[in-house]
């Protein structure tokens, strides 16, 4: 299983990947206490862009749109919201391939947000986010084969 870190670090980079392919200027803020994960520029704006990892679950990806401070010593504010520090969440979902671009006014900031990728099973359109609408690209991963661990052997 993968580190967490390493698993938004590979999230980060798709993100990045896409935005360059689709030709934006992206920039990394320096250190790694900030709430913006990159800065987009779009030509007319810079945009503050907390990028996520989506997990598809019951026909949509979902995402994480509070950060937990849990484990910090003040628990009356175990969940921190992005209002106001960001403008959009970039979403890679490694299930699908695809990156999402999604405003922060268009997420009902709960504990987790969600992109339906298959039709509700009831019909219901309204009110509902399709991954579509806001799917800006796709990365094709392969895995690399692994290392070996430890040095080659000789055959004398």
């Amino acid at each position: 299983m993968a580190h967490p870190k390493d698993v938004g670090d590979r999230s980060t980079l798709a993100v990045m990947l896409v935005l360059h392919e689709l030709g934006y200027a992206t920039y990394v803020p320096f250190g790694e206490n900030t709430r913006v994960d990159l800065v987009l520029d779009d030509g007319v704006r810079l945009l503050r862009v907390q990028c996520k990892t989506g997990r598809l679950r019951d026909g949509a990806v979902r995402f994480k749109v509070c950060s937990s401070y849990a484990h910090h010593p003040n628990p009356r504010q175990p969940k921190r919201d992005y209002i106001g520090e960001i403008d959009c969440f970039a979403i890679y979902c490694p299930d699908t391939g695809a990156v999402y671009l999604v405003p922060i006014r268009d997420i009902l900031l709960r504990w987790e947000g969600a992109l339906r990728v298959d039709s509700s099973r009831n019909g219901q359109r309204r009110g509902i986010r399709f991954a579509a609408d806001y799917e800006i690209g796709r990365v094709e991963t392969t895995r690399a084969p692994r290392a070996s661990s430890g040095a080659p052997r000789s055959s004398a």
